[in-house]
Formats: structure tokens, C-alpha cells, sequence
């Protein structure tokens, strides 16, 4: 039976911070962006770079990634195509950033998914790497490629980049995936796994991808699926990797710099599964985000992570944490701070440990003073080591959420020396999408904003 420690949720309501700032990243042409991943450069922390997949429009006429690179400290931005020289379907994006300054980009490449004799099949995920700050990207380099067929498929990349100062490892890329046998089959034959590959070359090649999970899930892309790997590193190198599915959130780890995995361990329950359906979205997941405390701070080498069930009755956030590598964790501390079992629903959380404070920071999409589909955003913070959170309302006004628009499956955030950075998609009419960012700073260590 594993050992917990608990952790005393403090509850503090925060009124509209004044001292931050929204922008609108994507351009008014843009159409329909969504599902966007942010990262802040380590050794310049004025530039950031976010990324979504936007739907097609000359030259590109396919759903395709696209960067926003800002030098300014996100005070404006400019568009950055990704290549895409195959002509594919591009989404799922995800950055990082090394400690150097290189910045990687991994998103999904595939053409013939559920059609029963495509004229065209492939699939795989792609990496693209920049080491100008996002200006220009390589061509990429395939992390994992099928040529001629979508059997099996490549989904949900999560990516992280060795930046521990003290690890052997320092500047490897690891990415850890789901794979479908066969994707939305109902075949009980056919599964779902997680798979893991690495870079030690600054992602010009990557390792064969071999599987990490030892239960797999079903592949019909819902609860039962085993989805969600987002890999983190610890301070002396260490891999951590949590992930959803019909066993709840199970974790993983390697102490070999990716090389070789143990056995892997479930960590808690996920009351109502990782697959929720809102008003106003066909689905609305839960999936976790992994984290580490690569600081110098109290909390250095704390492991967290942050994911939304509905143990409460209603979709809450939740973190986590394990303060001795995953061994053993604390009671999941309920991140929002809106009355408990209100009705109120919370979703598409996202994660980041800033590297200089410690600070643990997450975003969602918050009604818990809204009605129908009306959604804001908040920002929570933790400057205790995850054991409490203050709640920061984005300076958004609410908006509604139509069906008949892929809203996507995640936002993000970013946080470096108290500048925290969330990134999301909002609708701007009944039928458009945008991508804003809200500027942070906080006296780092603290929950004091900086005006």
C-alpha cells in the first residue's frame, strides 16, 4: 500500500489582478487556432514562443502548426509556419526549450486516419528544432515515422528537455507518446501503450521508440485509453512520466537517462476518468501534467502533478506532489477555490514548475461565476510546494463556447523568474477562434505581482 502525507488546502479568493496583461497572439487571419503549448527562453527570457495548429488556408490548405515568436517579452509577435514539406495533416504541439536557448517543437504529421483505403497513408511525429529563438526552424526530424500506412498511429506527444544542472544527461529530449493499434478501434484486440524515445543529438536523430507502460488501455480515444504522457526531469537527471486510463494516473520513472524504465505504479484514483463531456464541448479532458522543482528553492526535486477529476462531483483541479521521487505521495489538493461541490465546472488544465522560484503555476478554463457556456480563464499559483494555491482571475471577459468549433484538447502555460505566462484559444465571434497570452510578473518566491 503506498504511504501519503496531507497536504492542507488553504482556500483564498483573489479579486482581478490589475498588474497583468492580455495580448492576442495569432493574427486576424488566422483560422481557428487551438490546442497551444507556450515556453519561455531560459537564457533570454524575453523571448517566448507559443504554437497551435490552425485550420488550413493557403499556402498551407491543410490543418497545420504554426509558431508565435515574441522578443519583447510578449508585448508583440509575429507568425512562424512550421514546415511542413510532406504536405500533412500537423497538430498536437508542443514546445520546449534547453537551457541554451534551443528551442524544440514536436507535433503530430499524418494523412488517411479512418478511411478504409486511403489514397495517401502516413503518420508519425515530427520535430523541428530552432536555434534563433523561433525565427527559422529545420525542415524536422522524425521522432517516430510509419510511411504508407496509419497502422499503427502516433497520438498525443508530451516533450521535455534535460535542463538539470546537475544531470549526466543534460540536453537530452525525451518525448513519450500513445500509440493505437488501430486508432478509434473498438476491437478488444486492439490496444493503446505508451511509447518513449531520445535525442542526445540536439534532435537530429532520435532512438527506436520502444514501449513504457506495462497495462495498456482500449483505443477508442477516451477513458479507457491510455493517454496523456507528459515527461518531466529531475535534478539529477531522472525521467518522470504520469498518464491516464482505465487504472486511473499511473506513473513511471527512469534513472538511466531514458534508457530503461521500472515497473509501472498507480498513484491515485480519476474519479469519472480523463474524458469529460461540458456543455458546449463534444469532450473536455482531464489528462495530467508532469512537473519537477529544478530550483535551488526548499522544494527542489519535488515531483508534481496536475490533471481534473470529478471526485467531488463536479470537474475540479487537482496537483499532487512526491517529495521522494515517486515513491510515495501527498492527498490530491484541490486547486480551485470556488465552494466545493458547487456544480461548477473546471477544464483543460496545464502545468508549469518555474525553474528559478520553485513556483508551482497552472491555468484552466474556470465557470464557477458563469452560466450556460459561458467560460473565463484563471491562473493558480503555489509558492509552498503545491500545498496551497491562490487564485487569479485572467483578465478575459467571459465568452461562450460553440460546438460547432474544435475548441481542442489543452492550453498552456510557461513560468521563469516569476514570469508566468499562460497561453489559451477563446472565441472571438459565435464561429472564431483566437490564441491570447496573459503577462505575469510576480517578486519571485511570492504571490506578490510586480505592476
Amino acid at each position: 500500500m503506498r504511504s501519503v502525507f496531507i497536504a492542507l488546502t488553504l482556500i483564498v479568493s483573489v479579486q482581478l489582478t490589475p498588474a497583468q496583461q492580455v495580448v492576442r497572439i495569432t493574427e486576424p487571419s488566422a483560422i481557428n487556432p487551438a490546442e497551444v503549448s507556450i515556453a519561455i527562453n531560459p537564457k533570454n527570457p524575453e523571448n517566448i514562443i507559443a504554437a497551435s495548429l490552425q485550420i488550413g488556408r493557403p499556402p498551407k490548405p491543410r490543418a497545420g502548426s504554426y509558431n508565435y515568436v515574441t522578443f519583447d517579452g510578449g508585448k508583440t509577435w509575429k507568425t512562424v509556419p512550421t514546415p511542413n514539406p510532406s504536405n500533412l495533416v500537423q497538430g498536437d504541439d508542443i514546445l520546449a526549450f534547453s537551457n541554451d536557448g534551443i528551442a524544440y517543437h514536436v507535433h503530430l504529421s499524418f494523412d488517411g486516419i479512418r478511411m478504409a483505403r486511403p489514397v495517401r497513408a502516413e503518420n508519425g511525429m515530427i520535430v523541428n528544432v530552432s536555434k534563433d529563438g523561433g525565427n527559422t526552424w529545420t525542415e524536422g526530424t522524425a521522432a517516430v515515422n510509419h510511411v504508407n500506412t496509419v497502422i499503427p498511429f502516433e497520438d498525443k506527444p508530451g516533450m521535455v528537455v534535460d535542463n538539470a544542472a546537475a544531470s549526466r544527461w543534460k540536453g537530452n529530449v525525451y518525448l513519450a507518446w500513445t500509440r493505437f493499434d488501430v486508432y478509434g478501434s473498438a476491437n478488444p484486440e486492439h490496444r493503446t501503450q505508451i511509447y518513449f524515445t531520445r535525442s542526445t543529438d540536439q534532435g537530429q536523430t532520435f532512438s527506436m521508440p520502444f514501449r513504457i507502460s506495462d497495462t495498456g488501455g482500449d483505443c477508442l480515444d477516451s477513458d479507457n485509453t491510455v493517454e496523456g504522457a507528459v515527461p518531466a526531469v529531475g535534478p539529477n537527471g531522472e525521467v518522470y512520466i504520469v498518464w491516464a486510463g482505465p487504472l486511473g494516473l499511473v506513473f513511471d520513472k527512469s534513472i538511466d537517462g531514458g534508457l530503461t524504465f521500472g515497473k509501472d505504479k498507480v498513484i491515485s484514483d480519476m474519479p469519472g476518468g480523463w474524458d469529460f463531456s461540458i456543455e458546449g464541448l463534444g469532450r473536455a479532458n482531464g489528462m495530467p501534467v508532469t512537473g519537477v522543482d529544478l530550483s535551488n528553492g526548499p522544494n527542489k526535486g519535488t515531483l508534481y502533478v496536475n490533471w481534473i477529476d470529478a471526485r467531488n462531483g463536479d470537474l475540479d483541479v487537482f496537483v499532487m506532489s512526491s517529495r521522494d521521487g515517486g515513491e510515495t505521495w501527498s492527498t490530491p489538493v484541490r486547486v480551485n477555490d470556488d465552494p466545493l461541490k458547487n456544480g461548477k465546472v473546471q477544464f483543460f488544465t496545464w502545468m508549469a514548475v518555474d525553474p528559478v522560484d520553485g513556483s508551482v503555476n497552472t491555468i484552466f478554463y474556470d465557470r464557477r461565476d458563469t452560466s450556460g457556456t459561458q467560460t473565463r480563464l484563471t491562473l493558480a499559483r503555489s509558492v509552498d510546494g503545491g500545498r496551497t494555491f491562490v487564485n487569479h482571475k485572467i483578465d478575459l471577459p467571459p465568452f461562450a463556447i460553440h460546438s460547432s468549433v474544435f475548441f481542442g484538447d489543452y492550453g498552456g502555460i510557461s513560468a521563469y523568474g516569476g514570469r508566468v505566462v499562460p497561453a489559451f484559444m477563446h472565441f472571438v465571434n459565435n464561429s472564431s477562434l483566437a490564441v491570447s497570452v496573459a503577462l505575469f510578473r510576480f517578486k519571485p518566491g511570492t504571490q506578490e505581482l510586480i505592476k
